[in-house]
Parts: C-alpha cells; sequence; structure tokens
C-alpha cells in the first residue's frame, strides 16, 4: 500500500472517528436546539392526556375514590422510567376511567436545573398543562446540573406543548402560587419522610396519605396498593 493510500485511509478513519463522538455527545444530550426538537416531536402526552381534568399539580377527576401523590425530581432517571413504564397504563386503567387521582409534587433533590424544571412545569400547571410538561421533561433529561434546563430548552418544551402560553409560564416560574406549590411539596416529603425519588403515597378521598411502596418501576410494581384501596 502506499503512502498515498495510508494517508486517505487515516484521513477516512479519522472522519469516521470524529462523527462517531458527535453522535455520542448528541446521545448523551450535546445535541442543541435541533436534537432535542426531534426528540420532543415524537413525544405526545397531550394524546394520552385528552380530555383528563387537570388542576394545578392534580390530574384526574375530583370525585376519584383514591388519590396517589408522585413525589418526582425532573432530573432523576427512575422517574423518567416509571412515567415511560407505568404512567400511560396508570392513566389508561385508574385515571381515565375516574378512580385515581394523580397529584404531582416536585422535589428539587438533585440540584438547581431540578428547580428551574419543576418551576416551568408548576407554572404550567396554572394553564392545566403541567402533566404534558413533566411528560416532556422526563423525555429529554440532560446530565445532571449541566445547564440542560435553559430558557430556550423551556421555550423548546412548551412550544410542543398545545394550547400552552409559554412566555406566560415563564413569566410565573417565581410568582407566589409557583412558590407556594414547591413548598406544599416539600412540606408533605418532610412529613411523610420521603428521602428518595420516585416515591408515592395514596388514600381513600378524604383520608390521611400513607407511603406506598412500589415493587417496581412498571405499573403492576404500584397495582396492588391502588387495587387494595379502590376495594375498601
Amino acid at each position: 500500500m502506499s503512502r498515498r493510500t495510508y494517508a486517505a485511509v487515516g484521513t477516512i478513519a479519522l472522519i469516521v472517528a470524529v462523527a462517531l463522538i458527535a453522535a455520542s455527545l448528541i446521545g448523551a444530550r450535546g445535541g442543541g436546539p435541533a436534537a432535542q426538537a426531534e426528540q420532543l416531536s415524537v413525544n405526545d402526552a397531550s394524546t394520552l392526556l385528552r380530555g383528563i381534568p387537570q388542576s394545578g399539580p392534580s390530574l384526574g377527576r375530583p370525585t376519584a375514590p383514591v388519590t396517589l401523590v408522585e413525589f418526582a425530581d425532573p432530573q432523576c432517571p427512575y422517574c423518567a422510567q416509571w412515567s415511560q413504564q407505568a404512567f400511560p397504563e396508570l392513566v389508561r386503567d385508574y385515571v381515565r376511567p375516574g378512580k385515581v387521582r394523580v397529584v404531582f409534587a416536585g422535589l428539587a433533590f438533585i440540584g438547581p436545573d431540578s428547580d428551574e424544571a419543576l418551576r416551568f412545569a408548576f407554572a404550567a400547571g396554572r394553564q392545566g398543562k403541567l402533566w404534558e410538561v413533566v411528560d416532556l421533561l422526563y423525555a429529554n433529561q440532560g446530565a445532571e446540573n449541566s445547564d440542560w434546563v435553559s430558557e430556550d430548552f423551556l421555550r423548546e418544551v412548551g412550544d410542543a406543548v398545545p394550547g400552552l402560553d409559554v412566555e406566560r409560564a415563564l413569566r410565573e416560574t417565581s410568582s407566589p402560587e409557583v412558590e407556594s406549590e414547591l413548598a406544599a411539596a416539600k412540606d408533605l416529603q418532610a412529613r411523610l419522610g420521603v428521602d428518595s425519588t420516585p416515591a408515592f403515597a395514596a388514600a381513600r378521598k378524604g383520608g390521611k396519605l400513607s407511603p406506598v411502596q412500589i415493587t417496581s418501576l412498571d405499573a403492576g410494581g404500584i397495582r396492588p396498593s391502588l387495587d387494595g384501596l379502590l376495594a375498601r
């Protein structure tokens, strides 16, 4: 093989290596707005939740006999896994039929990006869109506390949620109402001794919340607890 051929092969190998590194970085959430937009476009929480009442952090009918509280951090990968594996089935079999109402108790356990994401989610909740935003945050998680929750990213998330006034949500991230939601979640977490996410508590309507132990991150891990409460 000639020296010129070796040089050509080396150049090709270098190009391939650079491409693979770039692909790896994009996969690790370094892809920027274009990569984010592509991921956002294939996630349609609006279809899953269409027609289900939302009020602030609450999803489901106010008359549901059982309330389930989800303690979660938007940066928690296990919370994202639960959202992907268990949440759609929970909505289909319990929330949509009016059996269970779910309340989101957002916690900023992991760090600053958690707080920024939660503030935007709770602000979106003032427009009845918290659960769509939370779903998209899970689906587009970045590396922990890498400043992935930028204002531009939150705008992308908001733009992917039909009917959300994104600028209003951004303005209200530090509103008294959002501060109150954050404080309420933290207070409930302290009262129930929650020290990790995802974590859950549940009660019959009007009853006292008690911690719920899940056995897996799919719907089967929480079904026995919900069915037990519904059977009372």
